[in-house]
C-alpha cells in the first residue's frame, strides 16, 4: 500500500475540511488549522492507506504536522 502527496492532499480537502491552501511544510496543527480530533482521523487514513501502524510514540507534531512530514515519517516507517 502506499500513501501519496495527493491522496493526503485530498483527504484534507475533502474529510477534514481543510478549505485553506497547503503547502509541503504548512503547519495543520501547530498553526490551529485542524485540531487534536483531526490528527485521530488523519491517524486512522494513514494507517488504512499506507497499510502501517502508529505506536503511541511515533503520535506526535514531529511526524503530524504537515503534509511533508507525515510523507517522511510513512517512508522512514515503510523502509523499517
Amino acid at each position: 500500500m502506499s500513501l501519496t502527496r495527493a491522496d493526503l492532499l485530498e483527504f484534507l480537502q475533502t474529510e477534514l475540511d481543510l478549505d485553506e491552501p497547503v503547502e509541503d511544510e504548512t503547519l495543520l496543527f501547530s498553526s490551529a488549522l485542524l485540531d487534536s480530533f483531526s490528527m485521530v482521523t488523519l491517524v486512522a487514513f494513514v494507517e488504512k492507506r499506507a497499510g502501517l501502524r502508529f505506536t503511541p510514540g511515533d503520535v506526535n507534531l514531529g511526524n503530524l504536522d504537515s503534509v511533508g512530514r507525515v510523507l517522511r515519517f510513512v517512508a522512514a516507517k515503510q523502509a523499517r
